[in-house]
């Protein structure tokens, strides 16, 4: 049974769902999922797992993510981003470089971002997007996010407006964003304008990074179809979290989810965990489980080898997906 992550370099206009879809005919299986929600406007790495390897995508979405995104000063929209309808234009005309820079330093770091209205966090049961398109004032909550790198690279000045009406002029600000996961970056368009006074929304947004798997490894649908480029799951596991090489007698217990003795880390703050767990090699290299340090012992946290199949004995990720 095929079983890897596939890096696919989503286009625009898809949704991830329409991915999925599209992956599942390409790989012949219905046992597909993504990593990390990117809207339709969006471009750039999604992060598909296939068969066994969706039990990665749990640890996978929680990681950091990395996108180039062009920001349009002097136009609100109501989605925070060219797909929404325009909601006001001020003028940009007083808005210096520096002050473009003093203001992306202010939402570098840790902060606190409220998520768009338009976003695919539940409230009361119903995705806010919904709501909003209903015709409901949706309000959501600040949460903590952490923005590791907020780079400008280029600022020009440019005619906002459609074709044909009075245009006024807008600043547009090329810049790549590190970020942690659940951070949206379209929220930061829109934050950035309002500090500056003068609104701001997404224009253009490419991921080029989703934890340790980047952009150089993604194909196209069309690319896909052509050929299927799977990342096998003990390459995947290696470069997504800590690696632990196993004995053939240790292979033997944790392919049956019995416990062995701790890891290397165990009592230190590198101490695998059940939510950033170490990922097992058998002498041969194949991916055996995911482990957890508890005490002197470290326990499966999910078993992939053949042997633990009628088992049952190991917790299986959920392949929780998180909205961008």
């Amino acid at each position: 049974m095929l079983s890897g992550l596939v890096i696919v370099d989503k286009p625009q206009g898809w949704t991830s769902h329409d991915v999925v879809g599209r992956m599942r005919r390409i790989a012949g299986t219905r046992k597909v999922g993504h990593a990390g929600t990117l809207d339709p406007m969006a471009t750039g790495v999604l992060v598909v797992g296939i068969n066994k390897a969706t039990r990665l995508l749990t640890y996978i979405v929680g990681t950091s993510k990395t996108y180039t995104a062009t920001i349009r000063l002097g136009e609100s929209t109501v989605t925070d981003d060219a797909e929404g309808e325009v909601t006001a234009t001020r003028t940009t005309t007083g808005i210096t470089e520096d002050a473009i820079r003093a203001g992306v330093a202010a939402l570098t770091g840790e902060i606190q971002q409220v998520p768009s209205s338009v976003s695919a966090i539940k409230v009361n049961g119903e995705r806010a997007y919904a709501r909003v398109r209903s015709g409901e004032e949706v309000k959501l909550a600040a949460r903590p996010v952490t923005i590791h790198r907020f780079e400008v690279h280029e600022i020009r000045r440019v005619r906002a407006g459609e074709a044909g009406e009075t245009a006024g002029e807008a600043v547009d600000v090329d810049v790549t964003v590190e970020c942690s996961s659940g951070t949206y970056i379209r929220a930061l368009a829109r934050d950035l304008g309002e500090a500056l006074g003068v609104g701001g929304h997404l224009t253009a947004l490419r991921r080029t990074q989703v934890g340790p798997y980047t952009l150089d490894q993604a194909h196209t649908l069309e690319e896909l179809a052509e050929k299927l480029d799977v990342l096998e799951m003990s390459d995947a596991a290696r470069a997504l979290m800590p690696n632990r090489e196993l004995s053939e007698a240790e292979t033997t217990e944790i392919s049956f989810g019995r416990r062995i003795a701790a890891g290397t880390g165990a009592g230190t703050p590198d101490a695998a965990t059940a939510d950033k767990p170490a990922a097992a090699f058998a002498p041969d290299g194949t991916l055996v489980a995911l482990l957890a340090d508890a005490g002197s012992y470290a326990k499966p946290v999910l078993v992939f080898a053949p042997d633990n199949e009628k088992h049952g004995n190991a917790k299986q990720g959920n392949g929780k997906q998180a909205g961008q």
